[in-house]
């Protein structure tokens, strides 16, 4: 893919630091358009929380709403266009049901992701599970995340862009030399920045072999610490899960992932009998608010800070990465973070 060079870019290096998804994509968008781009990542982009993703593109455990539907429907754009290309970029178009328990769940935040996503429309009676009372059915862009942060890689490698795998001190450490960092440390911003208000959501999955689901399915309750969702990858199908705010462990719950099979099986009974493959926890990077917003650095370095993203990261991505690279070619004029005050 070419790259279009802005005016500027060329004197202008820029650091991102973070190897998840935010900061590759980031990266991704930033190089494409003329910057020379240094990424620097503790993990292997496989190593990540973003690689432990279910990757259902829905916004789910992120704020403020206006935003983050926004964000997400470039990237439902941009991931759409990537499905094309399934086995290159990891991104498959998937139907399947948001299952409400009530039958009139009333006001929702995500209305304006509802009426925007092609072809969503409620789900059929026939089409709900037992005891469901609504819910939403959609083609929607699902995730294989591993393949897909290779693509990313690969994507940023071809633009010049220039992954160093090594911890970061400090942001100041990480903008020496450049003309601005990006922030998309994710979890790490906690006591990278620092900033206290972001906290961990433990997601636990379990991956079975697939009895011949072709679907997704994934009940709709952004306050229960446990969920049900099934998620057909071309790996296996993905059972979950878990949302367990402020728990730190990245260990496997022999009894929560019993207990997750037997909520997927509730949809799909062949599930309780289908081979486990493999078990994941992730920490998705939470925060009341998404932080996304410029500022200046002790040093005088300008730094846009992308972090904060819950349980949306790839639902996001491709919109925030845009918002970055706009904050980038603004000259890194400070800017307070979307829905709440800079920390400190």
């Amino acid at each position: 893919m070419a790259k279009s060079v802005v005016d500027t870019a060329e004197d202008v290096g820029v650091c991102v630091v973070g190897g998840g998804v935010i900061g590759l994509t980031s990266a991704v968008v930033l190089a494409e358009n003329g910057y020379r781009v240094r990424l620097l990542t503790r993990d292997a982009a496989g190593d990540t929380t973003s690689a432990v993703a279910g990757a259902l593109c829905w916004p789910y455990l992120i704020q403020p709403y206006e935003d983050a539907v926004r964000w997400s429907l470039r990237s439902f754009e941009v991931l759409a266009g990537l499905a094309e290309r399934p086995a290159e970029t990891g991104a498959r178009m998937v139907a399947g049901i948001m299952a409400e328990v009530a039958a009139d769940p009333g006001p929702d935040g995500l209305a304006a992701w509802y009426d925007a996503v092609p072809g969503m429309r409620p789900a059929r009676p026939d089409e709900l599970p037992e005891g469901y009372g609504s819910g939403r059915r959609a083609r929607t862009p699902l995730v294989d995340m591993p393949a897909h942060l290779r693509y990313l890689e690969r994507r940023l490698a071809a633009a010049g862009g220039v992954v160093e795998r090594r911890a970061v001190a400090s942001l100041a450490e990480a903008g020496r030399g450049a003309g601005a960092v990006v922030n998309c440390s994710g979890l790490g911003a906690r006591e990278l920045v620092p900033d206290p208000q972001v906290y961990p959501v433990q997601g636990q999955l379990v991956i079975a072999e697939n009895p011949g689901i072709d679907t997704w399915l994934a009940t709709a309750d952004s306050a229960a610490g446990e969920t049900a969702y099934v998620l057909p990858q071309p790996f296996g199908v993905v059972l979950g899960g878990t949302a367990r705010e402020d728990a730190w462990s990245r260990e496997p719950d022999p009894a929560v992932a019993e207990a997750i099979v037997a909520r997927c099986a509730r949809f799909f009974p062949a599930l309780a009998r289908a081979r486990v493959l493999a078990h994941r926890v992730g920490l998705r990077p939470a925060r009341p608010a998404v932080r996304l917003a410029a500022e200046r650095l002790p040093d005088g370095t300008r730094c846009v800070h992308n972090y904060g993203h819950g349980g949306a990261g790839v639902t996001v991505a491709w919109g925030c990465a845009d918002e970055v690279l706009r904050l980038v070619r603004a000259g890194g004029a400070a800017q307070q973070p979307v829905g709440v005050p800079a920390p400190g």
